[in-house]
């Protein structure tokens, strides 16, 4: 059965492949993006195809549409990108979240929230379950982005308690893959485009602080999985990769793929950087049947022909 289905933030890295994979599945799509972060050009691959439709929007503001699902990912995700107007990423968020389940309550339709490992902050657990309530920083410069997703997950439970409404609560794990930006100052991006132009790579304090990445497509996978469980299924859901790498083994990896002979440069690290990020993805397996099948090599492959192209154009 084909549904409409809503994607907020459709235009961006994930919503992109999002929209690409809901389409394959005959679905209609309707993508809205403000385009702070996401591009048509992420999209415009979707343009001639009758069941995509493509709207400008800011979702702080009220969205009126039919629509049969709803994915909630409008907000700049990568630090660069969320500490440039912090208020307005805390705005997207909260704002964003109760203009969203406005809409799913009116329609009494499903909502997916995009929320993030960040909920948990420098965890004191390793590795991180939904259980547990995390180390956030309420004031610092990556608390627009931290408490921004935290509040929006409030804002969902609360929705769930007093108006019974249908939620689902996914808690993504550093994602990489095709159409990321070349200049979100993310980690994978960071290190291919770096190698690529033969610049320096830039290592925050001693890269012993490590990272789980996820491929797009196999967080998608677990995006949609989640959307289709019952209602009783709300998450919080962890889905990432549980394959832990420190940054030094994740650019001497990028170094070897790209074949290129850039020095790795040592920075100091920024405030609040969590030093370790690992999911445990048992709930994933148990509710969604649900495990990363791409492995990091292969994914970065893949990552590294996009960059390539990107910076040939």
């Amino acid at each position: 059965m084909s549904h409409r289905i809503l994607i907020t933030g459709g235009a961006g890295f994930i919503g992109s492949h999002l929209s690409e994979r809901l389409l394959a599945e005959g679905n209609e799509v309707v993508c809205v993006d403000n385009y702070f972060t996401g591009s048509r050009r992420n999209v415009e691959h979707l343009f001639d195809n009758p069941r995509f439709e493509l709207i400008r929007h800011d979702v702080t503001f009220p969205l009126y549409v039919e629509v049969d699902q709803i994915y909630n990912l409008a907000c700049p995700a990568s630090p660069v990108h969320y500490q440039h107007d912090p208020v307005q990423t805390t705005k997207t968020s909260v704002v964003g979240s109760i203009n969203m389940l406005g809409l799913a309550k009116r329609l009494r339709v499903p909502i997916l929230q995009a929320s993030t490992s960040e909920v948990y902050g420098d965890p004191s657990v390793h590795p991180q379950t939904e259980d547990y309530w995390g180390n956030v920083n309420p004031i610092g410069p990556r608390s627009c982005y931290d408490e921004g997703k935290r509040a929006a997950e409030t804002l969902f439970f609360d929705y769930r308690r007093q108006h019974d409404l249908s939620i689902k609560v996914i808690r993504i794990f550093n994602t990489y893959g095709p159409r990321m930006h070349p200049n979100d100052g993310r980690v994978v991006s960071n290190f291919i485009v770096q190698a690529l132009r033969g610049e320096p790579i830039t290592i925050y304090g001693t890269g012993s602080q490590t990272r789980s990445f996820c491929y797009v497509d196999d967080l998608v996978d677990g995006m949609v999985r989640l959307m289709n469980t019952d209602h009783a299924v709300t998450g919080p859901i962890n889905v990432g990769n549980p394959g832990e790498f420190t940054m030094l083994e994740l650019a001497t990896a990028v170094l070897e793929l790209t074949g290129s002979d850039s020095k790795i440069e040592h920075r100091p690290l920024p405030q609040d950087d969590p030093k370790q990020r690992q999911p445990d993805i048992t709930l994933a397996k148990q509710n969604l049947d649900w495990e990363p099948r791409v492995a990091l090599r292969a994914g970065l492959e893949r990552t590294i022909e996009y960059f390539r192209g990107v910076l040939a154009a």
